[in-house]
């Protein structure tokens, strides 16, 4: 039988102390207890990391995000790697509060703010990339962008969905405008894009371009509305038909709004067109293509009938009256900063050499004379490739200056590099704008 000694000794001899046992519990709670405390304090350390070297965070973060964006303009297949970097930089200013951190902002607020921006379309329901849901802009900008009723009519539409049949649709506009005022008669003409096919058959280029005029004083806007056109033998009919509106403005601005649609159709039924998103079909950024709202045509040589010549220089002659283009209450541009050519002469010379300054192509690095926040818009990230290259490879921008295609190449090269470069020593203009050095 064991007595209580015998128990104590036994307990003794494995290090057990009955003295001990409360000591013990406190000791290995507040154990416990910091652990936790360090666990929350590790779950906090990448922000409190970040607030207090800002500065290296952000230097990394543009040229990671700068980086991404130069692959993702030169390639689509780059596109899922950029859009992941743009998430994790937009997810840390979320979860750290940066934008509501005044300390934080007042030293990177331009960055902030153009992370916030480009993010837009990377939201539910915000494919347009504007600040609200696309249901709300399209709901609100309604009376902008409908099809006028009398472009509904269904002799018209079965005649402008094939190219073979493209007069009649041109005798039924005429018809229109035997019966409309000087000022109301529409402007139109069908040609063939350079660069662009249309929202649902990248390989369609024929288009039918219908400017019905507006009343900037009743608050009604010019629609420049386009029918993508079936080429002559295709089985399969072109559906879309886009709408961008520009309403003036009073200080040498105009506000743009957009819409694309999608004709159906059914045998032995009426052709019908909704919109793409009301359709489900999805949409794009507006804005990507679109930097200085309403696009001039530039069309293939040739494919505009020479009775038609006068209502190409006329819509061109008309896109220039609406001035800089701004997008109401939906998104300011001006966030995305300033856009290719707008390096200064110096700078320019740094990273090309003053030989090169001097050149022929080095002259012709002049697209910020016109596209700028103050005239036809900036041509800045995010902006569509095809877009860009087009007109400048192709010899329509920049206007007045002749160079050779070897030239036109270079010079288009060179207005990509100067604007995506990420050289410490002497950044480009996208990096320079997002680390506030353009201010």
């Amino acid at each position: 039988m064991l007595t209580s000694t015998t128990i104590h000794r036994v307990r003794a001899a494995r290090g057990f102390h009955p003295g001990l046992t409360l000591r013990r519990i406190m000791r290995l709670s507040a154990i416990v207890f910091c652990l936790f405390v360090l666990a929350n304090v590790a779950q906090g350390s990448p922000c409190a990391r970040l607030k207090s070297q800002p500065e290296a965070w952000v230097n990394a973060k543009v040229d990671a995000f700068v980086s991404a964006a130069r692959a993702a303009y030169q390639s689509d297949n780059a596109l899922p790697a950029y859009e992941k970097v743009l998430d994790g930089i937009t997810a840390s200013i979320r979860q750290c509060k940066l934008a509501e951190d005044d300390t934080f902002r007042s030293r990177y607020g331009v960055f902030v703010e153009y992370m916030q921006a480009a993010a837009l379309d990377r939201h539910p329901n915000h494919e347009l990339g504007f600040v609200v849901p696309d249901e709300q802009y399209f709901a609100e900008t309604r009376q902008y962008v409908e099809i006028p009723e009398f472009l509904m009519d269904q002799n018209f539409l079965q005649a402008v969905s094939r190219y073979e049949t493209l007069g009649r649709a041109k005798s039924f506009l005429r018809q229109l405008n035997s019966r409309r005022e000087t000022s109301e008669k529409l402007i139109f003409f069908s040609y063939t894009s350079r660069h662009l096919g249309t929202p649902d058959n990248d390989d369609s280029y024929r288009r039918l371009l219908i400017v019905v005029p507006g009343n900037a004083e009743k608050g009604v806007p010019d629609k420049w509305v386009q029918f993508g056109v079936t080429d002559p033998a295709a089985r399969v009919r072109v559906r879309n038909v886009s709408v961008v509106s520009a309403l003036p403005g009073a200080d040498r601005t105009s506000n743009i709004y957009f819409k694309d649609s999608f004709r159906t159709y059914r045998r032995g039924h009426p052709i019908t067109i909704a919109g793409r998103w009301e359709l489900g079909e999805h949409d794009d950024n507006c804005v990507q293509c679109h930097k200085s709202g309403i696009l001039p045509i530039f069309p293939v040589a040739g494919s505009v009938d020479p009775a038609e010549q006068e209502a190409l220089l006329a819509v061109n002659q008309r896109f220039l009256t609406y001035g800089s283009p701004r997008f109401g209450s939906y998104l300011d541009e001006r966030k995305f900063g300033p856009g290719l050519s707008s390096a200064s002469l110096e700078v320019r010379e740094q990273r090309f050499g003053k030989s090169f300054t001097e050149s022929s192509v080095a002259k012709a690095m002049t697209c910020d004379a016109c596209h700028n926040h103050e005239r036809l818009g900036a041509l800045n990230w995010p902006v569509d490739r095809v877009v860009i290259s087009s007109f400048v490879t192709g010899g329509q921008m920049p206007l007045g200056h002749q160079l050779k295609v070897s030239e036109r190449r270079e010079l288009y090269n060179k207005l990509i590099q100067e604007y995506f470069a990420t050289d410490k020593a002497n950044p480009g203009i996208l990096k320079s704008w997002l680390l506030s050095k353009l201010q």
